[in-house]
C-alpha cells in the first residue's frame, strides 16, 4: 500500500539555531480484523503486510495452523459511511470445516501498539494449546557468539527505521544465523504476527529450527506467539517480563534477554545454548 511513512512539518532546534523542515514519521493506523465477517480484534499498526498480520494473529490465537485452513483474506469495501475502502478492515475467511472460535468479550479484544492483547480476561485465555510443542521439536543448539551477532544483522536490514527511528522489528533467523525474514511495525507484537503470517502463507509452519529476535522487551504475548509458531528460541535486546519467563519455563522455550554485544541473560531453555563452548573460549 506504500503507507508505511508520512511527512510532517517539524520545528528543529539545534543549539540556538531554529529551522523548519519536513520530517519522515512512521505511520500508525487502526486495523480491524474480522473472522468470517464478524469483528474479532482491532490493532494499531503500521500499514503493510496486513494480510500476513491478520493470519499471524490467528496463528497466535490457535485458530490457524496450516495454509490450507485459510480460504481467503480481503480488504472490506464500504468500511466508511460513504462506502469508500480505507484499507483498514480485513476479513479472514476460514476454509470449510475449520472450526470457528466463539467470538465473545473475552476474545473480542482491543490491541494496542505498545502492549498487545491487554484486554484478555485472564492468563488462562492466552495459554492456548500449541500445535507443535517446543519440547518435541528437533534439537537446536546455538553458540552465544552467533546470538551476539544477530542484533547488528537485524538493525542493518531495518529500512524504515533508518528513515523514521520509530519502529520495532522482528527478525527470523535460521539456526546458522541467516536472516530469513524481517518485518517492522509500530508494535513489536504486530511485527511478529507479520513474520508468522508470512510463514503460514508460504507453508513454512512450524518454524522449528529458527530463532526469533525482537527489538525491545520480551513480553508474555511474544513468548506465546513464538510457541504457537513452533519457534524454539526467542531473543530480545531488552528485558523479558516475569510471565514471559514463566511461560518459557513451562513450555520449554529458550528465552534470551538483554542481548547486547557479547552479553546476554538466558532465562529459560539454556540447554539450547552452547554454554560450555562459551566458557571454554574465555
Amino acid at each position: 500500500m506504500g503507507r508505511g511513512t508520512e511527512r510532517r512539518r517539524v520545528v528543529r532546534i539545534r543549539d540556538e539555531a531554529v529551522s523548519t523542515r519536513p520530517d519522515t514519521l512512521v505511520a500508525e493506523e487502526p486495523l480491524e480484523i474480522r473472522l468470517n465477517g464478524k469483528p474479532l480484534a482491532i490493532t494499531m499498526r503500521t500499514p503493510g503486510d496486513d494480510f500476513a498480520l491478520a493470519a499471524g494473529f490467528l496463528v497466535s490465537e490457535g485458530v490457524l495452523g496450516t495454509a490450507d485452513e485459510l480460504a481467503n483474506i480481503v480488504y472490506c469495501a464500504g468500511a466508511t459511511a460513504d462506502g469508500s475502502n480505507t484499507y483498514n478492515v480485513v476479513d479472514v475467511q476460514l476454509a470449510p470445516g475449520v472450526p470457528v472460535p466463539g467470538i465473545t468479550l473475552e476474545r473480542n479484544v482491543y490491541t494496542t501498539s505498545s502492549c498487545g492483547l491487554c484486554g484478555k480476561a485472564s492468563l488462562d485465555a492466552v495459554r492456548t494449546t500449541a500445535r507443535w510443542p517446543i519440547t518435541d521439536t528437533p534439537s537446536v543448539r546455538v553458540e552465544p557468539a552467533l546470538l551476539s551477532a544477530l542484533p547488528d544483522r537485524l538493525r542493518a536490514a531495518q529500512r524504515v527505521f533508518d528513515r523514521t527511528g520509530g519502529l520495532h522489528a522482528a527478525g527470523l533467523f535460521s539456526a546458522g544465523g541467516e536472516l530469513l525474514d524481517l518485518r517492522e511495525d509500530v508494535g513489536r507484537h504486530n511485527a511478529v504476527d507479520k513474520l508468522i503470517g508470512r510463514a503460514l502463507q508460504s507453508g513454512s509452519l512450524p518454524l522449528s529450527r529458527t530463532i526469533l529476535l525482537v527489538s525491545g522487551r520480551a513480553s508474555f504475548e511474544l513468548a506465546q506467539k513464538a510457541i504457537m509458531a513452533g519457534i524454539p528460541v526467542l531473543a530480545a535486546v531488552s528485558a523479558p517480563s516475569s510471565l514471559a519467563v514463566d511461560l518459557a519455563v513451562e513450555s520449554g522455550l529458550t528465552l534470551v534477554g538483554f542481548l547486547r554485544g557479547r552479553s546476554m541473560n538466558v532465562y529459560a531453555g539454556e540447554e539450547r545454548v552452547a554454554l560450555r563452548a562459551a566458557a571454554a573460549g574465555r
